[in-house]
Parts: structure tokens; sequence; C-alpha cells
């Protein structure tokens, strides 16, 4: 099954954000928005609070930009809290983690390992009309660049605002993009 392209499905999850009591987030919560789900297989574990942090060094800008960022993970809410609570990295982060307790976002986005109850480790960006536009999916032990995110959702959001562009390898903001046409065909 291919999920780039593919309309977020439903879903309800309870969310743990600092400074907030937990409240429930469903995908009419992003409709509308730029949104970030960020899977991670666990709490309380290594590789993990590493990615969050980097991520988390990066909200501001991402909500400057439009974008709602989740961190997701198949613990419960009260897993989130506690961590948030004991962990130097975590307490600095101030976007909201979701429990995945009963695997429907893991299942939704097709990266739950059954076997273990977990969920891969896998970042995707669903576009205002719900449609995932961007998916990155890693082994465990390779953490991912929040740079290299940011990146990637602004050249989705020049897309999206510059119908007939494309945005080229390694393309930045301000950077020349392509209007592909059959001049271009192997000149490039």
């Amino acid at each position: 099954m291919g999920i780039i392209g593919s309309q977020i499905k439903p879903f309800k999850a309870t969310a743990f954000q600092a400074g907030k009591d937990f409240f429930d987030v469903t995908e009419k919560d992003i409709e509308g928005k730029w949104a970030v789900f960020f899977f991670y297989p666990a709490d309380f574990t290594f590789v993990c609070p590493t990615e969050l942090e980097d991520l988390g060094e990066h909200y501001d800008m991402l909500q400057k930009m439009g974008v709602e960022v989740f961190g997701v993970s198949t613990d419960t809410h009260f897993s989130h809290k506690a961590w948030h609570d004991t962990s130097d990295k975590i307490n600095k982060i101030k976007y909201a983690f979701l429990g995945d307790q009963l695997h429907t976002l893991s299942k939704n986005f097709d990266v739950l390992r059954e076997e273990m109850g977990l969920a891969d480790r896998a970042t995707f960006v669903v576009d205002p009309d719900g449609v995932i536009q961007l998916m990155e999916q890693t082994c465990e032990g390779v953490g991912r660049n929040a740079n290299e995110l940011v990146r990637k959702i602004r050249a989705a959001q020049y897309v999206r605002e510059n119908p007939g562009q494309v945005c080229p390898a390694k393309w930045e903001e301000g950077s020349d993009t392509l209007a592909p046409s059959l001049d271009l065909v192997g000149k490039i």
C-alpha cells in the first residue's frame, strides 16, 4: 500500500503536552493545518530522546511555518508525562505527545511492529487537506535530523503554493525550482 498521497485516517488519541491537562486529538484537529506525526518506539529509551529533543529545538520555527507537531509512541499519555517529568531532554519539549496504546495511529500509518507492540521510527507530514505528503522511516538504531525535516516541509509548502513548480535535490528556501516540461527531459 502506498501511503504518500493518501488521506489521513480517522483517529482519536489522548495527548500530553507540557503545561496543559491531558486532552484528546483527532484528525479533525489538524484540518486546515500542516502536521508532523513523529513516531518513535518507546519512552525511556536511547535514540528517541535525542531525536525528540532535536525536533523540540525546531518547534517554534515549525509553528511559525504553520506546522503542528505530535510525538507518537505506543506508550500511554501517563507514560509521556512521567518521561517529561523525569528527563532533562524531554522536559524542554513544548509539542504534544500522543498515546497510542490501542495502536490506532501506528496501524493507520502502517508503522506498527505487531510482534513487539511498538511503532517504527517514522515521520509523516500531512498537508492542510489531510493528505500525507512526506514520509521517512528508519531502522531503530538510526536517528532522524530535524533540519532535514524542516527543509522538506518548506519544499512541500512551496510546491503546494506554486503549482507547476518542483524542488530539486538539496533545494533550500529561496533557491531555484524547476518547471517540469518536455524541454527539460534529458537536459538536467
